[in-house]
């Protein structure tokens, strides 16, 4: 908790142009909305809207999503021939004219919809007709990505494990190589032994003991022992470089779908308790998404490591690869203990991303996004793996992976022209089906007058009782009655028509009165049987019967909608 009295500054500072965005790892961010191309009133007005909104922002990216669409916005104000000098000076037609402007595109469409909820923190565009035109629906973006082919997978997570195999075995051999040292294994003063004391200092410093030249150069002390002045033969011994921790998120992704964002905050996993098993372990994994609301922001995830073939065999190897990195964090800065640790060749070349975990001496966490275009275009791959990787193992597995069934539903596999190509026939098939049943939504018959064999119903004959679609435990029909226009047995003589005309009339009053979602769910079906029974009679006849709409059939009908007329 802070201390008492404590008071948190306000984001907009005094002279009302400058706007701090605090992150949720306590960084402050600046942005200054004098150099932004409005006049000044507007410039104060869009930096008080931006302020407000950014109370509920915990990250840096989120306010520079804002800040690009806000100097979108100024730009276009500044083109104009009669630039408004404040708010209150937009019009309908400025507003319609900016929303033609960016409609076209998903990026457009992002910048409407984050412009429309900055304005709408203003009291003075509350209500009127601007209101009007900035709470008009923006159309949601169509994701542009789209999931791997089965080929073009295969050659990434190729090109993947090569990679990292290549580290972990690296690290693997001389990790082996540094513990029979320490444990005196190796006769003093051979080549093994002197590499092993390199590892030693390598993995208490985070590098290899360097010489400085009479002439001013660094190199490395015991480069003709180690092979070489290269990473993989130096420092790259015990550590991943940044390009093979890249490779593992992209193995973890096509595993387990994770977003790219997740490994920059996680933790290493823990051993979870094993039912038993000697031979197996399993791992509790931390999962961090905070897209996903305040209080659903961290989940677990067991994953279990039986063989080499077992998900968690991955996570194995990934432990020990980053081994040495880990430890060597949390000496440098005490209480560190983040999985994806990298050792980068320069640690003050690092973009200073402070929504990611800062680096520690040499070491860096997680995979920026920069990391990732970079592994991508040294593979010519042609683009950042991650989203479409992630993209693809949900489709795969066909369920929600850290998203709710929305999302997988209208992101991840409607839009997907992979799902649709293989959903064709699935989809040719359910609209023929229901083509068909859209035919025959009455299943019973129309008859022109009663038989004495039938058995009468509140709302059709009974032609069968016995062979009932929805039969009761004693053997009887258990539908309701509204049902039986959707029974085969059913039997429709002009003696019916002016009590279901009446149900038809009744049902359009209730649908009126009533929420969508519960008159759908109650009502929508009986009515469409109706419907098409009335196309069934004709128009006019239809229109008679209602004039002969007598009191008993109003009672039966009431007491039909109210549920209390009981099979």
């Amino acid at each position: 908790m802070p201390p008492v009295g404590h008071r948190a500054e306000p984001p907009l500072a005094s002279e009302g142009l400058v706007a701090t965005v605090i992150n949720q790892a306590g960084h402050g961010r600046a942005f200054d909305f004098s150099g932004l191309p409005v006049a000044e009133p507007m410039q104060r007005s869009l930096a008080g809207a931006f302020a407000a909104q950014s109370r509920r922002w915990n990250t840096h990216g989120t306010a520079l999503s804002y800040w690009d669409a806000l100097l979108t916005f100024a730009r276009f104000l500044s083109g104009l021939e009669h630039p408004p000098q404040d708010l209150d000076g937009l019009t309908v037609a400025v507003l319609k004219r900016w929303r033609a402007h960016h409609i076209g595109t998903s990026s457009g469409k992002y910048t409407l919809g984050k412009i429309a909820t900055l304005l709408r923190t203003d009291p003075r565009l509350d209500s009127g007709p601007v209101a009007e035109e900035l709470a008009r629906r923006v159309p949601r973006p169509i994701p542009s990505r789209r999931s791997y082919g089965e080929q073009e997978r295969e050659q990434l997570l190729m090109v993947a494990r090569r990679q990292f195999r290549a580290a972990w075995m690296r690290i693997r051999e001389n990790t082996q190589l540094l513990e029979r040292g320490r444990a005196g294994e190796l006769a003093e003063g051979s080549r093994e032994w002197r590499i092993s004391q390199v590892l030693d200092h390598l993995a208490r410093t985070g590098d290899v003991p360097r010489t400085v030249t009479p002439g001013g150069y660094t190199i490395v002390t015991n480069h003709r022992i180690l092979d070489g002045s290269t990473a993989e033969q130096t420092w790259g011994r015990l550590f991943l470089t940044r390009a093979e921790l890249t490779a593992l998120g992209v193995l973890l992704t096509d595993r387990f779908g994770w977003n790219l964002s997740a490994y920059d905050h996680m933790p290493t996993p823990t051993t979870a308790p094993s039912a038993g098993e000697s031979t197996t372990v399993t791992y509790e994994v931390q999962v961090e998404k905070r897209r996903a609301g305040a209080g659903r922001w961290f989940s677990t995830e067991n994953v279990t490591d039986s063989g080499a073939d077992s998900p968690g065999r991955l996570i194995t190897q990934a432990l020990e690869a980053t081994a040495h990195g880990r430890a060597l964090a949390a000496r440098l800065a005490p209480g560190t203990d983040l999985l994806m640790t990298a050792r980068t060749r320069r640690a003050e070349l690092v973009a200073r991303d402070l929504d990611r975990p800062l680096s520690v001496g040499p070491l860096v966490f997680g995979i920026s996004r920069d990391d990732a275009k970079v592994w991508a275009r040294w593979h010519n791959l042609g683009g950042s793996p991650f989203q479409r990787t992630r993209r693809t193992t949900v489709t795969r597995e066909g369920r929600p992976l850290q998203h709710t069934m929305g999302t997988h539903e209208s992101v991840y596999v409607l839009p997907d022209e992979h799902v649709q190509r293989a959903s064709q026939a699935v989809f040719e098939h359910g609209a023929r089906e229901a083509l068909e049943q859209a035919r025959t939504i009455f299943t019973g018959r129309l008859a022109e007058k009663p038989d004495p064999g039938h058995q009468e119903t509140a709302t059709a004959d009974c032609a069968d009782p016995s062979s009932s679609p929805w039969p009761a435990p004693d053997g009887r029909c258990g539908a309701d009655f509204l049902l039986c226009l959707a029974c085969r047995n059913a039997r429709v003589h002009p003696g019916h028509h002016a009590r279901l005309a009446h149900i038809h009339q009744q049902l359009h009053s209730l649908r009126s009165a009533l929420p969508d979602r519960t008159w759908n769910a109650h009502w929508r079906d009986h009515l469409l049987r109706l419907e098409d029974l009335r196309n069934r009679i004709g128009p006019a006849a239809w229109a008679a019967a209602l004039e002969r709409v007598g009191d008993t059939d109003r009672m039966l009908v009431r007491l039909l909608l109210n549920g209390d007329l009981t099979p």
